[in-house]
């Protein structure tokens, strides 16, 4: 991605070819903070990119990601991940910051952060996990690096840089200037070999900072949440083994997100010394609710913005403060669910998946998460008699729950038997009529039967969350689909439009909506609305055309 590159540059950026993505898994530059919060004073970083600038480029980024396919994007997978995100990110020390959480199909184990709040994660790390926890516990890290302003740091660091490593370069060419001799270019080289080297071993000191500093601010925000903080020494510990075994070939390489996070001893043990302190400022809290009860730690006395007798519930101490989402505890299940969900979905094909599942039978009797997983595997495999009946057999087991009745609504619907998936649909929607995971399954069901009643009843589901899902591709192509089949033309063009530039299409986006401005039965608000959104995405292509960058599909026409 042409358009990234000068940033790129300085951001220490991870190459993903075709497309040159900013996956900054860890900035460079900043001062050691302490446990304790202390005044925001500011910093010259903020100098650098405005706060705007840089939810564009992590807009930007997000949206190449999603053009050359590397996101994975499932309303299941995806509601899942937010929920831990945001509860993670409220609990941060800016939880005024906003947040994007994707997932990448790629099954390396890599999470890295970027401009503008957004933070991805491969879905091989939640396959390494054992717990819900443990994936906090990166999350965690990574939400520390973007509260830090390292990345805004680093480029600010970068640009200082730029003057030594400039006269150095000048140097290498004086003595290769004055050397009369045979080894002028050995001198050049050593003398940029040596301000390279120097500039790395700097970088380096930043970069074991930042970690430092994530690790301890990102362990906080873990046990803030509720989530429990020793998940993180647990968490380097397994990845630390992994890169013990995974010594060879290009197949056992050591997994990318070591690459960035180096997992040490030290670093180990001093995340087992942050959460014995930690395990000695909360207490145990146990929470009973009529799905049973859920115990956690808690921490005493957590920075809040309201007074210590806000709460003004007398059955607590005067200075407990529940962090946000304390009492939901991590749902071991879901994770489960999501955990299995992601390995079939990044697996190259369902076939693949079957057999990873064959393998672990093989091995012992399956869990209930992974007989979840073989079922929706065999769904994607189109062997919907026997997911249907794993996922009825699971939901008998787990009665109400929204992974398996939407499994089961699912394989109704692909083997044509429309009543029961309707009934099955239309019970979930009267639960949570705004969950984005019911109202997109259900869609796009309603999608394949291609008729205009479909249409009206898919357009009327996912109009509660034009807002909300607004910057949802797979929302867009939905409501794109629903308004073609219910006879709605300029809908479905202006979410065809917006689909595409979610995707990474920003140039062929902009094309649709004035081809769609020409047509002569536009009210005032339609053309109001297509007039704000080409003025808006004018700039991202100028500026994409500014870079060299030009949509591939349109230069072959």
């Amino acid at each position: 991605m042409r358009q990234t590159d000068s940033i790129a540059r300085s951001f220490r950026t991870r190459w993903l070819p075709p497309v040159t993505a900013l996956a900054l898994a860890t900035a460079t530059v900043c001062a050691p903070a302490q446990d304790t919060r202390l005044p925001d004073i500011g910093s010259s970083a903020g100098a650098v990119l405005s706060p705007a600038k840089q939810a564009e480029y992590g807009q930007m980024l997000l949206a190449q990601l999603r053009h050359y396919n590397y996101v994975l994007e499932d309303p299941l997978v995806d509601g899942w991940l937010r929920a831990v995100g945001t509860r993670l990110g409220a609990a941060s020390d800016q939880p005024q910051q906003p947040f994007t959480f994707f997932m990448m199909r790629d099954r390396s184990i890599n999470a890295f952060a970027t401009l503008g709040g957004y933070i991805g994660m491969n879905a091989g790390l939640v396959l390494a996990a054992e717990t819900e926890d443990e994936v906090a516990a990166v999350l965690a890290h990574e939400v520390a690096h973007v509260t830090q302003s390292h990345v805004l740091r680093g480029v600010e660091r970068a640009q200082r840089d730029q003057v030594p490593m400039l006269l150095a370069m000048l140097g290498a060419i004086a003595v290769a200037s004055q050397s009369g001799s045979n080894s002028s270019d050995d001198a050049a080289m050593a003398v940029l070999a040596g301000a390279q080297g120097l500039a790395l071993q700097r970088q380096i000191d930043y970069t074991r900072s930042n970690e430092s500093e994530a690790d301890r601010l990102g362990i906080r925000t873990l046990a803030r949440s509720g989530y429990d903080p020793d998940a993180m020494a647990t968490m380097f510990e397994r990845m630390q083994a992994v890169s013990r075994t995974n010594q060879g070939g290009e197949r056992e390489r050591l997994p990318d997100y070591l690459r960035t996070h180096p997992v040490t001893i030290t670093r180990i043990s001093e995340a087992r010394d942050r959460a014995e302190r930690l395990g000695r400022e909360t207490v145990t809290a146990v929470t009973t609710t009529p799905q049973g009860s859920v115990t956690q730690r808690v921490m005493i006395d957590a920075p809040q913005a309201t007074p210590p007798r806000a709460l003004d519930n007398p059955l607590l101490p005067a200075m407990l403060r529940l962090p946000p989402g304390a009492i939901s505890g991590a749902d071991a299940t879901q994770f489960g669910w999501a955990r299995e969900r992601l390995r079939v979905l990044s697996a190259n094909t369902p076939a693949l998946a079957i057999r990873e599942y064959e393998a672990m039978r093989r091995a012992g009797p399956l869990t209930d998460a992974q007989r979840y997983g073989l079922a929706v595997a065999r769904m994607q495999a189109n062997d919907l008699d026997s997911a249907s009946r794993e996922l009825t057999s699971l939901l008998a087991a787990y009665p109400g729950d929204v992974w398996l009745s939407l499994g089961v609504a699912e394989a109704d619907a692909r083997a044509g038997r429309t009543a029961a998936a309707d009934r099955r649909f239309e019970a979930l929607l009267d639960r949570m009529p705004r969950n984005p995971a019911v109202v997109l399954t259900y869609a796009d069901r309603l999608a394949e039967r291609n008729t205009a009643e479909a249409g009206r009843r898919a357009q009327a589901i996912l109009r509660p969350l034009l807002n909300s899902s607004n910057a949802d591709p797979a929302f867009q192509r939905a409501f794109a689909r629903a308004s073609e089949m219910a006879g709605d033309p300029v809908r479905a063009g202006e979410a065809w439009a917006e689909a595409a530039f979610l995707g990474g299409r920003a140039e062929q986006a902009l094309i649709q909506l004035n081809t769609l401005k020409k047509r002569e039965d536009l009210d005032y608000y339609a053309r109001a609305r297509i007039d704000a959104r080409i003025a808006s995405i004018t700039p991202t292509v100028l500026e994409l055309h500014r870079q060299g960058v030009r949509d591939e599909d349109l230069r072959r026409r």
